[in-house]
């Protein structure tokens, strides 16, 4: 079994407060992972970490074999990243972004094929700010695919986007899975993470309270519904 991400009893603190508490994450090859909790619960310091953006205390972090913390140049190569925080500058139009981030690497994917696969090849010419949420969101992923990338990072990518939105942005994942793509995930959204993940990790308060599969998952719970075992798993936690 090869092995895309391994964190071991990782520990991140901002002052006196615990962002991320000894946590132990691994990910296989071609696996879409899950990372579920609350708002506050560590999810993004733990990408943050993952990916060398923010030191931890201790702990040590794999990705594809690397230190992120020694190697993020290289690392950086061979990963996809959409972030929480995407942001595109003044009147940027869709080419023009792509070219820009095509420069950044060695080996870049042709970003008009990849344009043609997300139907947003019509958009060549338009500013970014003019697209619509959906849109967005996909441009998103396709700049994160760019790198021809071995894991993909996606956090929160469909929050605040319309059921028709959200679809358009489920369909592309799900090509990226049927192709062997490692994804590592963040999301709010239950049935969102029960069509794509193959396995997940709840954690509040930077610890893990689970680690499963999504039908394993639910056959633990007094539920049929991984919304409903999700929150059976947190007021579980609370009451201990």
């Amino acid at each position: 079994m090869e092995i895309s991400i391994e964190v071991k009893n990782l520990n991140k603190h901002y002052g006196n407060r615990v962002a991320v508490n000894n946590l132990n994450l691994t990910v296989k090859k071609g696996e879409v992972f899950g990372l579920l909790g609350p708002n506050g619960a560590g999810k993004s310091t733990t990408i943050d970490c993952i990916l060398g953006l923010k030191s931890f205390d201790n702990g040590s972090v794999q990705v594809l074999g690397m230190d992120p913390t020694k190697e993020r140049k290289r690392l950086f190569e061979r990963v996809g990243v959409q972030l929480q925080s995407s942001s595109y500058q003044g009147n940027i139009r869709v080419g023009e972004i792509c070219e820009e981030i095509a420069a950044l690497y060695h080996s870049p994917a042709n970003y008009d094929d990849l344009l043609a696969q997300f139907k947003l090849d019509q958009f060549h010419k338009q500013p970014v700010a003019k697209l619509s949420g959906g849109e967005r969101q996909k441009l998103s992923v396709l700049l994160a695919l760019i790198p021809q990338p071995e894991v993909l990072f996606l956090d929160e990518l469909t929050t605040g986007l319309d059921t028709e939105a959200r679809r358009a942005v489920w369909d592309v994942l799900t090509d990226l899975k049927e192709k062997g793509l490692t994804l590592f995930l963040t999301s709010h959204y239950m049935d969102e993470v029960e069509v794509l993940c193959d396995r997940i990790c709840i954690i509040n308060q930077g610890h893990a309270l689970v680690t499963d599969t999504v039908p394993e998952l639910i056959k633990r719970s007094p539920y049929k519904r991984l919304e409903d075992a999700y929150l059976w798993v947190m007021k579980e936690e609370i009451a201990v």
